[in-house]
Formats: C-alpha cells, sequence, structure tokens
C-alpha cells in the first residue's frame, strides 16, 4: 500500500496553494491538507508541514488561471468558505483542472467539480450581500467603522468595492466573527486586529437613525420583503436597525 501523507499549512490562501505545488511537485500522494490550528494526525498516514512560499503559490494560480479565469475565482471564493474540508476538496478540483485541455470543459457532473462551484456561488452571494448591507458611525478619530459578522471569510473580496466607494474617507470594516478587519487610510487598504473596547462611537448613530425616519415613508413599507432583504441575524449591524441612544 502506497503510503500517504497529511499537509499541514498556515492557514493562508498563499499557504495552500504552496502545498498544492509540493504535493505536484513531489508527487506526494495525499491523505488530506489541514490548518495548522485545526490539524489532527491520521491514523494511516504521516504529516509533513509546509512553510508559505510565495513564488511557489504563485506558481500554481498562474497555472489554474492559464487553465480557466473562472476555475481561478472558483478556487479563491471557495477556499474562503471555510467549509469543513475544503482544502482536500480543492486539490481534487485542481487535478481534476489540470488534467483537461481546455479549463472551461470541465466535468460539471462531477460531485467534486460541482461542490466547489456551487460553494464558490455562494461566498460570491455573501460578498454581494455585505456590500449591500454595512452601515458605517463615526469615530471619535473621524474614522467610518463597520461591523460584520459575515457567514464566510468576504473581507478580501469587499475591500475594492469599498474602496472605489469611499475613496475621500478613512474607514474601517471589522469582521467580528474572525476578529480582523480592513482599514482604509486614504492611500491604501490593509488588515488589521484591534481591540474593539477602544472604539468609541460619535452621534453618527442617531443622525443615521433620523435620516432613516425622515426617508422612510410608512404607505410603501413590506415588513415581509424587508426581512428578505435583510435577515434577522444581520440586521444588528444595520445602523437604522438600532434604536438611537
Amino acid at each position: 500500500m502506497e503510503p500517504t501523507t497529511t499537509l499541514i499549512y498556515d492557514g493562508s490562501f498563499n499557504g495552500f496553494l504552496t502545498s498544492v505545488f509540493v504535493a505536484f511537485d513531489k508527487k506526494i500522494n495525499v491523505a488530506d491538507i489541514q490548518k495548522n490550528s485545526r490539524s489532527q494526525n491520521g491514523l494511516f498516514s504521516e504529516t509533513e508541514t509546509i512553510f508559505t512560499h510565495v513564488e511557489k503559490a504563485k506558481r500554481v494560480w498562474n497555472g489554474i488561471r492559464n487553465k480557466s479565469h473562472n476555475a481561478i475565482s472558483n478556487v479563491y471564493f471557495a477556499f474562503l468558505s471555510e467549509s469543513e474540508g475544503v482544502e482536500m476538496m480543492l486539490y481534487t478540483y485542481i487535478q481534476k483542472l489540470m488534467c483537461t485541455k481546455n479549463g472551461t470543459h470541465l466535468d460539471y457532473s462531477d460531485s467534486t467539480v460541482l461542490y466547489i462551484d456551487q460553494l464558490a456561488k455562494k461566498v460570491g452571494q455573501e460578498k454581494n450581500r455585505m456590500e449591500t448591507f454595512v452601515r458605517f458611525q463615526l469615530t471619535k478619530d473621524n474614522i467610518y467603522f463597520a461591523n460584520i459578522e459575515p457567514d464566510f471569510d468576504v473581507l478580501p473580496l469587499i475591500s475594492k468595492h469599498f474602496r472605489d466607494r469611499y475613496t475621500d474617507q478613512k474607514w474601517l470594516i471589522y469582521d467580528v466573527r474572525r476578529k480582523y478587519g480592513i482599514y482604509y487610510d486614504l492611500d491604501y487598504v490593509e488588515m488589521v486586529s484591534l481591540n474593539l473596547k477602544d472604539i468609541q462611537h460619535h452621534e453618527y448613530q442617531t443622525l443615521w437613525n433620523d435620516y432613516f425616519k425622515s426617508t422612510n415613508i410608512a404607505s410603501r413599507i413590506n415588513p415581509k420583503l424587508h426581512t428578505q432583504h435583510a435577515p434577522k441575524r444581520r440586521r444588528e449591524y444595520l445602523n437604522e436597525k438600532k434604536e438611537a441612544v
């Protein structure tokens, strides 16, 4: 029986792509690919720690992109889903992709291909919802601040939208579930970590509520439709749904 190996990486996308490179380069019989924070020893497999190497990650990225622009989007979006076991599913997906002459000819009746495609679509939908539902509050430091708690790790996907839309304002969007945020300083967007207890809100909350009340026409209210577009579990992050304090 050919020995199998579980690859352990640092949890980053570049780390995952490096793992794929090493697996292909060394012709490893991969049992699993796991984040180092969640790794579990398999009963019948060895483990190998993979150190992130950006150039190796780029080679895999370019290889996938050259096969199919749709496939590279699917791989990145599905990775950000953080779904259990997604790394191994993606590795199998990439193997199948590389075996095709043209990446657009992937067999969507294949369960792995279909799973990754559907997962990527769900992440894309979450990205669009976050771009729609994020509401900012002005802090004493004159930074527009917003809390979100998306189902998937979509902060890397929404940064361009907000950078293009709010080019003349400093803003920070913080993912309370994953405990990191993206901060725009009028020049660049960077990932940051912070202590939420240090954030102090200004009267912006009251101003937003007043604006919402003044523009909300009673005869046009449709509670059922509003529930469909703003599920209850996301409303706590919509400023117009909070009472002014």
